[in-house]
């Protein structure tokens, strides 16, 4: 293990941000233990150093301090070789619990959003699923822009997109511009671009609890959406790799792979390490200082590795996903 005149590296826990939306559950709370006052938590963002919702170190020196001030330590040095050229911190990992249908909607591609502000594409990971649960990704056919902008007024949207059936482990790779909507009865991991802008195009017509419908985008959709059924590999790369673990996603913003009971991880200067454990628990060991040092983990829990950090083991069944930056 490395350390540095100025910050110290170790293996951080995450505590995480809890945020309700109206289609918000009780699992994330009931099962996974995240402690919130709020009546339902429909995500929570276990990695995020995005304004106003930053998780922050649950352990060791830093306990308290928000990711970004730790990163803003030694940027070039925690975040690795392969983040120099990037402004932000890339990703925001999350994990969602929907017990109602989300909006239909469409994330931009980073040169239509505003100087200083990226674009944003997604992975899902379904951790969990009811029996007859959809996800909405594309449409079923091309359709024009007309076509598009009419439906979206008449409320006949759904009769042309692309729904697909989901179980327990299925992955889907969700780029900027492609229509989507998570279906009810799905708890899914989600990493995507460092980014929470949305632009909602149908809503079911539901109201929040003051009674209001929720706010649609549809001028900027009309210029971002693919009108088309999605792109191939959208159930991701799936490839099995040297050490055990399969590389589900690859883009340049994260890379995301799928261990199962992995017994080592090595951390490099290229990249971080953001681990999610999506299922089962055991514990994570590293020495400091000549002395051993353990961080037990559950279902749900994450834990952010800075560069440079080097090798740690891990004990117990569980299945995690680990996300770097790969050049």
């Amino acid at each position: 293990m490395n350390y540095s005149s100025d910050f110290k590296i170790y293996p951080l826990l995450m505590e995480p941000v809890l945020k309700n939306y109206i289609w918000g559950g009780l699992r994330l709370r009931d099962e996974f233990g995240k402690k919130s006052s709020l009546e339902k938590i429909a995500e929570s963002w276990e990695v995020s150093t995005q304004k106003d919702n930053q998780s922050k170190i649950a352990n060791g020196e830093y306990k308290g301090k928000p990711l970004e001030d730790y990163i803003a330590l030694n940027k070039e040095k925690i975040l690795g070789k392969n983040c120099v050229n990037m402004t932000d911190f890339p990703v925001l990992i999350k994990l969602i619990d929907a017990t109602d249908k989300l909006s239909v909607q469409v994330h931009p591609h980073d040169e239509y959003v505003k100087s200083g502000f990226s674009g944003k594409s997604e992975m899902w990971y379904v951790m969990d699923a009811e029996p007859d649960a959809k996800v909405i990704l594309g449409f079923s056919r091309d359709i024009t822009k007309d076509e598009f902008s009419e439906r979206i007024k008449d409320n006949t949207l759904l009769e042309v997109v692309n729904e697909i059936p989901v179980k327990k482990g299925d992955v889907f790779y969700v780029k900027s511009g492609t229509l989507h909507a998570i279906g009810k009865g799905i708890l899914i991991a989600e990493i995507q671009q460092n980014s929470d802008i949305t632009y909602r195009v149908y809503d079911y017509k539901r109201t929040d609890r003051d009674g209001k419908t929720r706010e649609l985008h549809v001028n900027d959709a009309l210029e971002v959406t693919k009108r088309t059924p999605p792109e191939e590999g959208f159930r991701g790369i799936n490839k099995s790799c040297d050490d055990g673990s399969v590389l589900l996603v690859k883009n340049p913003y994260f890379c995301v792979y799928k261990c199962v009971d992995i017994k080592t991880i090595n951390v490099t200067e290229k990249s971080f390490c953001a681990l999610l454990f999506v299922d089962g628990m055991g514990s994570l060991s590293y020495i400091e200082e000549g002395s051993k040092k353990q961080i037990n983990f559950k279902r749900g829990d994450s834990v952010f590795i800075p560069a440079e950090f080097g090798e740690f083991s891990l004990e117990g069944n569980f299945t995690l996903l680990k996300t770097i930056i790969e050049e």
